[in-house]
């Protein structure tokens, strides 16, 4: 599912945010199955998801940052920004990726995401590596977000 080169970016995590590359989310066509007239998250879109939170877990594990940024994500509100490098320009909507790498993410950091007040997308073309550039950046408590 995912190019080598995908997984060789580093990782970072501070206590303020953390930013990584990861695999491009499955097609919206590819996350979803509908099951006795029911959608549910498809076998590609659970596999992405369980990928994406290993990433996140190993990342985690080897940041010295990781204890004061989990209480960190916890405690206030979260901003998302995520760079999709497709391989074409034409084949896939920005948006489409959006939930489940959201989902993804939040669930390997164990936060939810409700969290997130303000998301940031972008659409690039990388024919020979495509990936997603998060970040996920704490905000300051703002008295007008509750």
């Amino acid at each position: 599912m995912t190019n080598s080169r995908t997984l060789s970016h580093s990782a970072v995590v501070t206590a303020d945010g953390l930013t990584m590359t990861l695999p491009v989310p499955p097609s919206i066509n590819h996350q979803y199955a509908t099951v006795n007239g029911r959608r549910l998250l498809s076998s590609t879109g659970r596999a992405y998801k369980a990928q994406v939170g290993r990433q996140v877990w190993v990342m985690l594990a080897q940041s010295p940052c990781a204890p004061s940024f989990r209480e960190r994500i916890r405690s206030g509100p979260l901003a998302l920004s995520i760079r999709f490098f497709f391989s074409t320009s034409l084949r896939r909507d920005l948006d489409g990726g959006l939930k489940i790498a959201q989902d993804a993410i939040c669930e390997g950091l164990d936060v939810n995401d409700n969290r997130i007040i303000e998301t940031h997308l972008y659409k690039h073309v990388d024919k020979t590596n495509p990936r997603i550039e998060v970040s996920l950046s704490c905000l300051p408590v703002s008295p007008h977000v509750s």
